[in-house]
């Protein structure tokens, strides 16, 4: 049995198992905060064609799927239940109607269909629909949440591509490890912060071992990903500066006379090379690294190729870049 590995800093290790969960959701809305990737799938039915298929290789959603209809998928179409079941959607099995507007539900109340609201996340669901509908005083409605709103179960699932499997969250965690031990100052700022330097040593080198045996170290392709330069350091995705593992320590410069005492914000986080959009499943090895804070907020869903140009047009703009 392989020796138990010293424990990585609180804060380390609490950011890369954060790298595995979801981003966070408020109570309104129907995904659940900060769960693990893996649970259970939201499908708009407009997105159905192209994502009832789980990631290449895999047979199913690990933890199944709810395809989200909207009231006009339902009730705009006579034969909408038989079309549903051609396509293997079954209302309350592994489908529900989705109420987002006061004027779906005064149009299709579902308490004047004897409907009941979903109570489980996996098939059968329980029931027919579920709904967020916020409070508007210009309508004289008070807000309507039914369904997947107790504590214990606080939001229908999560957004689908922002999915991955187990395998695929532990690959990337793993992934994410090594780059962090990819850092110049890796060793010193983790010694710095209470791990032995043996067991500074012992971590790095077996992690370093298990991503090259798992095929994660590949350094043409970390490479091209702009992951690594060419020197094999982790460097920011975005503007390509080698990354310090203060960074992952360190909190955000705040504006002065604007500091918030309880910022949590930290100077590198998780960045998607390719960004996360559906139809595609991009939480995945070779598609995740470290970045600014601030690079990231730049970036935000638009990808890095796109970020750059809309950039280069900036600096143009500003007369910033130098005449060919």
């Amino acid at each position: 049995m392989p020796p138990r590995l010293p424990a990585l800093p609180r804060l380390l290790n609490r950011k890369l198992y954060k790298a595995g969960q979801t981003r966070g959701a408020d109570d309104d809305e129907i995904f659940q905060n900060r769960v693990l990737r893996n649970s259970t799938v939201l499908i708009p039915y407009v997105c159905w064609n192209t994502c009832r298929n789980p990631p290449e290789g895999q047979q199913a959603y690990e933890n199944g799927y709810i395809v989200l209809l909207s009231p006009a998928d339902y009730f705009g179409r006579p034969a909408a239940a038989a079309e549903l079941a051609a396509q293997g959607l079954i209302l309350g099995t592994n489908a529900v109607v989705f109420y987002e507007t006061r004027a779906q539900w005064l149009a299709h109340n579902p308490d004047a269909l004897h409907w009941n609201p979903a109570a489980s996340r996996l098939n059968p669901l329980g029931g027919q629909y579920v709904a967020r509908i916020s409070a508007n005083t210009a309508e004289g409605g008070a807000k309507i949440n039914r369904s997947f709103t107790t504590t214990a179960k606080k939001g229908a699932g999560v957004r689908v591509y922002e999915y991955a499997n187990t395998e695929t969250i532990n690959k990337t965690k793993l992934q994410l490890e090594a780059l962090v031990w990819l850092c110049t100052d890796a060793d010193a700022v983790i010694t710095q912060r209470g791990t032995s330097a043996a067991g500074v040593k012992l971590r790095k080198n077996t992690i370093l071992a298990n991503a090259r045996d798992q095929g994660l170290l590949d350094m043409a392709r970390l490479l091209e990903a702009r992951i690594v330069n060419r020197r094999g350091i982790t460097t920011c995705p975005l503007c390509l500066e080698e990354i310090s593992a203060e960074g992952f320590f360190g909190k955000m410069d705040q504006a002065e006379g604007r500091a918030v005492l309880d910022l949590t914000v930290t100077q590198l986080n998780l960045f998607h090379i390719q960004e996360l959009r559906v139809g595609v499943f991009n939480h995945r090895p070779y598609n995740v690294g470290w970045g600014h804070h601030h690079c990231n907020v730049v970036v935000k869903d638009w990808g890095i190729q796109k970020t750059l140009e809309w950039m280069e047009t900036v600096l143009n703009r500003n007369r910033l870049l130098a005449a060919e």
